[in-house]
């Protein structure tokens, strides 16, 4: 990717909504090349759909998003495939070929992309799986892999290639505590190691938060707050508070939005 910018990604004025569920309603940030980002959240709070809309997944109702100074959702489908060469995307659900083994899911983007020998990709496939601590697991089938295995495979298949932009979707979840430090530590290793750019979308704000050089709260469909660790850590706003502090008291609801019981119960019983 060019140095057009400081930002490889500027986001302004987003809207989005699945329906009429309006998940995105005016956020607006930008992403440091080069650099760790988080962006933080409740459940629901639209950070997996920032990266299907930074990938060019999906399109916004209303507003921009800027990659490297070009708009996604402008490119045609040529320009969106250059663009996503330099991207690598993990997954909330891992997003495994069900139907190839390990090692061909990790060789999947270097075949589709690249014209590097046989012999070559077969090596950097063990290099890959070894950085997540699976290179012993290259002919097991995603079927056979626990949960947390398949989450290590899924972020090896994302650095594949060492993109300029890598994207992490919950990459911490169902890892245990030690495959969850490992696995942090060697996102913030590859970013420094490469100068890539690398986006953290989580709710895990204690392992995020040792990582991450920025990060952004987003809530109510908007960047509510932003800052260094230390910043949001200390941040006045009563919704990341109680985010960062895991408090059950405070302006983030735990229901879903709902009618009284009572009248639910009333209703049910006619």
């Amino acid at each position: 990717m060019s140095a057009k910018s400081e930002n490889i990604i500027e986001i302004e004025n987003l809207h989005f909504a699945y329906g009429a569920n309006q998940v995105l309603t005016g956020a607006q940030f930008s992403v440091p090349r080069g650099k760790v980002v988080g962006i933080l959240g409740v459940s629901g709070a639209g950070k997996s759909t920032l990266l299907k809309l930074i990938g060019g997944q999906l399109r916004p109702d209303r507003g921009s998003v800027r990659v490297d100074g070009r708009v996604i959702h402008e490119l045609d489908n040529a320009g969106l495939y250059e663009m996503r060469r330099c991207m690598g995307m993990m997954f909330q659900a891992g997003g495994l070929f069900s139907d190839m083994t390990v090692y061909d899911n990790i060789a999947f983007p270097m075949r589709e992309l690249t014209d590097l020998p046989e012999d070559l990709i077969h090596d950097l496939v063990l290099m890959k799986l070894h950085a997540v601590g699976l290179r012993g697991s290259t002919a097991l089938m995603p079927s056979e892999l626990s949960g947390g295995m398949a989450r290590r495979v899924a972020l090896a298949r994302a650095i594949a290639l060492d993109p300029m932009l890598s994207m992490y979707d919950e990459p911490f979840a169902g890892l245990d505590p030690i495959s969850l430090n490992v696995i942090a530590e060697l996102i913030r290793r590859l970013s420094d190691a490469i100068g890539s750019t690398s986006i953290i979308v989580t709710y895990d704000v204690s392992e995020t938060l040792k990582v991450v050089d920025y990060a952004y709260f987003v809530h109510g469909g908007v960047v509510v707050a932003e800052g260094t660790p230390e910043q949001l850590i200390n941040s006045p706003n009563a919704s990341v508070h109680q985010f960062i502090h895991a408090e059950p008291d405070g302006p983030v609801a735990f229901h879903y939005p709902h009618a009284e019981f009572t009248r639910d119960l009333e209703l049910g019983a006619g």
